[in-house]
This record gives structure tokens, C-alpha cells and sequence, in this order.
């Protein structure tokens, strides 16, 4: 990044920042007639099943499905923000680029704080991790080196961000959860251009086997990511009968509309340094559908 560029940055964190205590009308209670997620996101919408449900079970699915995907969001800050903490030691004290890191850090925790409260503000209760996800997640964390926890981290972030911003755009969504996605959308504006620039430093020192290897890391994040949104726990929640069948079917109706809905940006970012190719494009098309 030009030296301007990145102080211009930093001006605007220090003098404007948005702070989710004032910035979000937390006192605000959900009215009848507002929404957690737009129901075209839920796993059940486009299932015969879905029209079956009352207004209070598509609500409560909506709810529920959101909390999971806001904790994904936590999850995948915290991923940067680890990635960003082993990036910042590698640079002085006084870099333009460890004093930007700094400002970035700082934001991100306070949007993980600010999904924390507003999961509790939804009364929700995310769904523990499974022992498969629990292993890559620790896996990943302790031992990936910081280029490749960098690129799942993005990737994460590439996926989290659709449902933000779907959610901010319906008519009516719950205005806490609006401004939420807000906050998170403008302030996000700021970072992807460190993103974009750290990217393509590790793109072009990047192979054809590292380049590889980047793609499976992100494949793995993101079905990491789409496999903690649809639980058969949240079926039972709401009040559904043979909920091992009704999860069978949300989670494939679910794998085809996440493809169609969440993955453009994904491929466009992947593609954008060659990270498809004879070993890796089979398996985004086999565990991801993706149109590759």
C-alpha cells in the first residue's frame, strides 16, 4: 500500500470510529413484524417442508440459523486477528504497516465483541462444534503456517459477508441486526485494501504446489464454515418431528443454494492467482458444487 494511502487509514480509524455500543440501538426489542434472516438463506426455504412450517417455527429457524452464522463471523475474525498478530512481530514498531495492524486489530475485536452481544441479544445458543470441526479448527490455528491461516481466514470472511450483507439489505430485518452488518460492512471497506495488497505479495511468490495447497485450505474453511450453519439441533428446537429426516434434507437442499448463492466472490478470489487446476478443481466441485 502507498505510505498516503495507509495513513489516510488510520486518520479515518482514529477521528471516525464506529463504536457498537453507540452505533447499534441495542435497546431496540424485535417488533411482530421484523425478521432475523431473509428466508431465502434458511436450509429449509424451497423444500416442500418449508411451506408446512408456521410463521413462529420460520422465524425461530431464521433465528437460530443466524446465530450460527454470526458466530462463524466471530470465529473467522478470530482467525485474522491471530493471523494478523503473527504478521505484526515480523514488522518494526514504528512501520506504517504494524501502526495500521494495530488500528485493524483493535476494530476486530470489537466486532467479535459486537457478535457476541448480539447473539445474546437473539437469546441465541450456538451449537458446539463437532469433533471434526473442533480438530481442524485447532489444527489450523496451532499449526498452519500465517500465509495459509491468512487465506482461510479471507476466505471466511468472503462467506460470512454475503449473509451480512443479504441481511442489512431486507426491508425487514431487524434493526439491530441492520446496523450491525453496518458497522461491520464499512469499517470491513477499510481492511480488504491491506487484504488485497497482502494478497497478492503471497500470490506472487506462490507455485503451482502452494497454490495448491492454498485452495485446499480455503475448500476446507469453507465447508468448515457452511457445515456449522444446518443442525439437526435447530430442527428439534423448533418444534419438527423426525428431525434426523428434516436435517438430511436441509443439509442437501442447503449445499446446492449455498453454491448458488455464496460462492461467486470465492471463485473470483481463488481464480484471481490460479488456484484451480487438474488437483484441485474436482474437489471443489464434488464437496462444494462449485462451478469450476
Amino acid at each position: 500500500m502507498e505510505l498516503q494511502e495507509i495513513e489516510r487509514l488510520i486518520k479515518i480509524s482514529k477521528e471516525h470510529p464506529l463504536m457498537p455500543e453507540t452505533y447499534i440501538p441495542w435497546q431496540q426489542e424485535p417488533m411482530d413484524s421484523d425478521i432475523f434472516m431473509p428466508e431465502a438463506l434458511t436450509s429449509l426455504h424451497g423444500l416442500e417442508i418449508y411451506d408446512t412450517l408456521t410463521p413462529v417455527q420460520k422465524l425461530e429457524l431464521g433465528r437460530h440459523e443466524l446465530v450460527q452464522v454470526i458466530a462463524s463471523y466471530a470465529w473467522g475474525e478470530c482467525l485474522f486477528c491471530l493471523f494478523m498478530t503473527r504478521h505484526i512481530l515480523t514488522l518494526p514498531l514504528d512501520n506504517v504497516e504494524h501502526r495500521f495492524l494495530l488500528r485493524e486489530l483493535i476494530e476486530e475485536f470489537r466486532h467479535q465483541e459486537m457478535f457476541g452481544q448480539a447473539i445474546n441479544k437473539l437469546g441465541g445458543r450456538p451449537i458446539k462444534q463437532s469433533r471434526l470441526h473442533h480438530f481442524f479448527g485447532k489444527f489450523s490455528n496451532k499449526y498452519l503456517p500465517a500465509d495459509y491461516l491468512f487465506m482461510g481466514s479471507v476466505s471466511v470472511e468472503l462467506v460470512t459477508d454475503i449473509y451480512g450483507n443479504y441481511a442489512r439489505k431486507a426491508p425487514n430485518i431487524y434493526p439491530v441486526l441492520k446496523k450491525m452488518f453496518d458497522l461491520h460492512n464499512i469499517e470491513e471497506a477499510r481492511h480488504i485494501v491491506f487484504t488485497k495488497n497482502l494478497l497478492k505479495a503471497y500470490a506472487a511468490k506462490a507455485g503451482y504446489t502452494k497454490r495448491t495447497l492454498y485452495s485446499y485450505v480455503i475448500l476446507f474453511n469453507i465447508l468448515f464454515v457452511r457445515t456449522m450453519y444446518v443442525k439437526k439441533e435447530i430442527f428439534e428446537r423448533i418444534g419438527l418431528e423426525n428431525s434426523d429426516q428434516v436435517y438430511k434434507l436441509a443439509a442437501k437442499n442447503f449445499k446446492t443454494k449455498f453454491a448458488e448463492t455464496c460462492l461467486k466472490d470465492i471463485i473470483g478470489f481463488v481464480d484471481s492467482w490460479r488456484g484451480f487446476n487438474s488437483a484441485t478443481r474436482w474437489a471443489w466441485r464434488w464437496l462444494l458444487e462449485a462451478k469450476v
